[in-house]
């Protein structure tokens, strides 16, 4: 099982850091939490440009028909550079449920691969509202394994102002996609909810780093104490860590094993804890500045603390580990 990336995964992050990194995003972020999308609306169609949004859709389809880990290494810069909007849902949920269903009643293929029709997806218990209803052109609902189109309902407030959480209802069944395609796209959807909160880690820790030898006390940068050093030292580790499990459980998602469905669920869990632990340990070094609104720390903060519990809660992913450890039944958590 090969774990490193390929020169052509490689450079496919590049570009998109060279997109993102210059884009703005915080204040796209800001203006999308505000209920004023236009500027997250252009990004999505510069990232259509760049193929994000045929990763998963199949060639016959004008698609890329990727594997898993690009999809990681393309959720991981999302995830780093804060960019907000329904990519774990029209990026990797709605390809694999519409493929499988095979209704053309639903949103089009060709559509989302060009990333002209937005799609968003509530799929209780894992993901109980449709995130952007008010900004998707289709929001679906996938219910006891049947997939209908839904209608939006009331907003729900999200500790991230930027994840605009709508409660459906079902309007017009669409099929039965199947159980096995069912488990194998909330697979999916985890594992890019994980890359996200990988690379919001990993810029978490970066922010850090520069603040702490930025920053000083009694004539010292704060880097160079002790503890300071140990609690970034943490972090480290966690984050690399969490990256080899995201790489083989994408692998493992890939070759359609067994027990892709533990590799997700542990991979999630150590991308939460990494990424929860760096988002502590920042708001540790940065100290009060970065309780303020106007300083971009917080919306990172936020993000992870939003993304720990979507697509699966912690305690749900814990315990298919360990159902899959004990051969037990595993609880929704």
């Amino acid at each position: 099982m090969r774990f490193a990336l390929t020169d052509e995964q490689r450079a496919f992050a590049r570009a998109l850091d060279d997109l993102l990194g210059g884009a703005g995003v915080p204040g796209i972020s800001r203006g999308w939490a505000a209920g004023e999308p236009g500027a997250g609306l252009k990004l999505w169609q510069r990232l259509a440009g760049m193929g994000v949004h045929a990763l998963r859709v199949p060639e016959s389809a004008g698609g890329l028909d990727a594997e898993p880990i690009d999809v990681v290494v393309a959720f991981e810069r999302l995830g780093h550079h804060l960019v907000p909007g329904p990519y774990i849902e029209s990026v990797v949920l709605a390809p694999a449920l519409l493929s499988a269903l095979g209704d053309t009643r639903g949103p089009s293929l060709e559509a989302l691969a060009e990333g002209s029709e937005i799609v968003t997806v509530s799929a209780p218990p894992m993901t109980p509202f449709a995130l952007d209803a008010d900004i998707a052109h289709h929001a679906l609902l996938l219910a006891d394994g049947r997939l209908s189109r839904a209608t939006a309902g009331d907003l729900r407030r999200s500790v991230d102002g930027s994840r605009r959480l709508f409660a459906v209802g079902a309007a017009e069944a669409l099929g039965t996609p199947g159980a096995a395609a069912v488990a194998s796209a909330l697979d999916a959807a985890a594992l890019a909810c994980g890359a996200q909160l990988l690379g919001a880690g990993e810029r978490l820790l970066a922010e850090s780093v520069e603040y702490a030898k930025s920053r000083t006390q009694f004539g010292r940068a704060i880097g160079e104490y002790q503890a300071l050093k140990h609690a970034l030292a943490d972090v480290r580790v966690a984050l690399d860590f969490a990256r080899p499990l995201l790489h083989g459980a994408a692998l493992s998602l890939g070759e359609r094993s067994p027990d892709a469905g533990r590799d997700v669920s542990a991979a999630k869990v150590a991308a939460s804890d990494a990424a929860y632990l760096a988002s502590r340990t920042a708001l540790q070094v940065h100290g009060a500045i970065g309780y303020t609104e106007e300083y971009d720390l917080g919306l990172w903060i936020t993000k992870v603390r939003a993304l720990v519990g979507a697509w699966g809660t912690p305690s749900h992913h814990r315990a298919r580990v360990l159902s899959a450890l004990t051969d037990e039944s595993p609880g929704e958590g």
